[in-house]
């Protein structure tokens, strides 16, 4: 190889700028893909999750008291104190999934400003490849890529959003995906316990397809997904796996009474 060729940027990790785009664009789609996505509020996609899952348990552990033949006053107080115990697991566990990604949040903005302050030369590349794919050129592309670099705090906005694809909006303050996913457990239980009292045979099987109809319908209308398949899906794996429950339950009835 001639002595001449230049040498891509150490900071590429020897890919040159449009390739060094493309995959850190790549990883920002991979690193939007975690739980309730970038796309819907946060807490009121907790909200829809903990409810269905919350409808979805209660009508389980229903069936595991009912086929052990607990009465059905005992089984109501059962699922009573199982609620208090699954509304604490949902809401912390929610808020503390909302700290694990703000927190790789900050260390991709502390990245991110490292190499602004350290590697400027080829940050302002990165940002030729991708306002020159957005049809800025000549002079105009340069004005662009001086007002961007003269500002560390802009420049720093842009290259999070542009280059890695995250939306430092989207991203809420834990405590309120918690509390989302605390109100979404106390409304799905309280539908359930209520209908389960006024109808003991089948109160908790129309709680739980009403809690997944809605809380399926409300996610998909804020991901602007379809809403009647989104509906079809949720309620076919919960009777699948209610299924599931069911008939093993059968079987290993019929086992033991051998």
């Amino acid at each position: 190889m001639s002595s001449m060729q230049e040498k891509k940027p150490v900071h590429f990790k020897g890919k040159d700028a449009l390739e060094h785009v493309i995959e850190a664009q790549a990883e920002g789609i991979i690193s939007a893909t975690e739980v309730h996505g970038i796309e819907p509020p946060g807490y009121l996609s907790s909200a829809c999750d903990a409810a269905r899952e919350t409808a979805v348990v209660l009508l389980l552990v229903w069936h595991l008291l009912f086929f052990a033949g607990i009465p059905f006053t005992s089984i109501a107080s059962f699922l009573l104190i199982f609620t208090i115990s699954w509304l604490i697991w949902k809401t912390g566990r929610s808020a503390w999934l909302g700290w694990f990604r703000l927190e790789r949040l900050h260390r991709i903005l502390e990245q991110e400003r490292w190499e602004i302050e350290h590697h400027r030369q080829q940050e302002r590349d990165e940002l030729r490849v991708l306002y020159a794919a957005k049809g800025f050129e000549g002079k105009l592309l340069e004005d662009v890529l001086d007002v961007l670099m003269s500002d560390n705090d802009r420049l720093l906005k842009v290259m999070v959003e542009e280059e890695l694809g995250l939306s430092l909006a989207s991203h809420e303050h834990p405590l309120k995906q918690g509390l989302g996913a605390a109100i979404g457990v106390i409304s799905s239980s309280i539908i359930s316990l209520i209908l389960l009292i006024l109808w003991p045979a089948w109160g908790i099987f129309l709680g739980a397809a009403i809690v997944i109809t809605i809380g399926s319908g409300l996610s998909a209308k804020l991901a602007q997904n379809r809403t009647i398949p989104a509906i079809v899906w949720n309620l076919g794996i919960a009777v699948l796996a209610f299924g599931f429950l069911y008939f093993l339950l059968q079987f290993l009835k019929q086992v033991l009474g051998k």
